[in-house]
């Protein structure tokens, strides 16, 4: 081989590198972009009870994610999770953390909400911080466990001068951050995981859907004997589009990005969460808000700063 043929050769190799690294990045923030307008999204659905949107959500995914399946043929993946007794315990334990998370997600932008939401999202990646040294013997800094103390420092504070818990926040914190643990001791597609885990909670949606049709209590018995009029099965399917395209999306991104890019773009949707709270559904913004987002954000930079360090500087920290 000639050195003009090696030289092409990596210059081949850089630029396809390159194109890849740009398509990961255009993937992962096209997918936080769509869970940042969620909040929109679901908000159209506000005349629908909580657990009826769940269900519907859970039905209309299963629906999508086995269309991709069966058109990209990942069937035989699927059958051999499906009989790894391990590997479905694990998605069973995973199924009731996510149901979890999305209920809450939904409920929180149904009851005005949605800032608590946002601050449950932002303290996510501390949660994870947290999670990874109890469950999985990783060490904190001493830069990380200023960050966790400063988000603990933030409930506390929300708690005393709100005088409750902020459990939303706590919920959706804490539920996706179990969730993205289960799933790392799991090696399974996200297509995949979407479909166990949407197959699992398919029998009690889809009877419970039956039920309200049976008694008449579908869309909170608003519709009576009736059946959804089309503009609300329309959004209602739009759910499964919403829910597995941004997984699949983030799926291909965190494949060909660093880990402390997906981190830093992984701020987008809460933010974009906590401009639609303030600014479009008008919700207050209280002092005990304003002192623990503070403290969020600056843990969450100190986070971020240390994320970017090079190695040698953060060995023996």
């Amino acid at each position: 081989m000639t050195d003009s043929s090696s030289e092409n050769t990596i210059i081949d190799a850089a630029s396809a590198a390159k194109k890849n690294q740009q398509q990961g990045l255009l993937a992962a923030l096209c997918a936080f972009l769509l869970w940042g307008i969620f909040p929109l999204y679901f908000k159209l659905l506000n005349h629908i009870p909580v657990l009826e949107i769940l269900a519907n959500r859970i039905i209309w995914s299963l629906v999508l994610v086995l269309i991709i399946v069966a058109f990209t043929g990942r069937f035989s993946r699927l059958f051999a999770a499906l009989k790894n007794r391990k590997v479905m315990m694990i998605f069973a334990a995973s199924t009731t953390v996510i149901a979890l998370n999305w209920v809450t997600f939904v409920w929180a932008i149904t009851n005005d909400r949605v800032l608590e939401a946002s601050l449950g999202y932002y303290i996510n990646p501390l949660v994870n911080v947290g999670l990874g040294m109890i469950f999985l013997g990783e060490r904190l800094n001493r830069w990380q466990g200023a960050a966790i103390g400063l988000a603990t420092l933030a409930v506390v504070i929300m708690t005393v001068m709100m005088g409750t818990l902020p459990w939303v926040s706590l919920v959706l914190g804490f539920s996706f951050g179990f969730y993205g643990l289960l799933r790392k001791k799991v090696q399974a597609e996200s297509v995949v995981g979407l479909t166990i885990e949407t197959g699992l909670l398919f029998p009690l949606s889809i009877g419970y859907l039956i039920y309200l049709t049976y008694v008449g209590a579908l869309q909170g018995g608003a519709v009576g004997d009736a059946f959804y009029e089309i503009d609300t099965i329309l959004l209602l399917a739009g759910t499964g589009i919403v829910t597995a395209v941004p997984l699949i999306l983030f799926s291909f991104g965190a494949q060909r990005l660093r880990l402390t890019t997906v981190g830093i773009l992984q701020y987008v949707a809460p933010t974009m969460h906590a401009i639609w709270a303030i600014f479009i559904f008008n919700e207050e913004f209280s002092q005990a808000q304003f002192a623990a987002f503070s403290l969020i954000w600056i843990g969450l930079l100190i986070y971020t700063w240390d994320g970017l360090r090079p190695k040698k500087q953060k060995s023996g920290n």
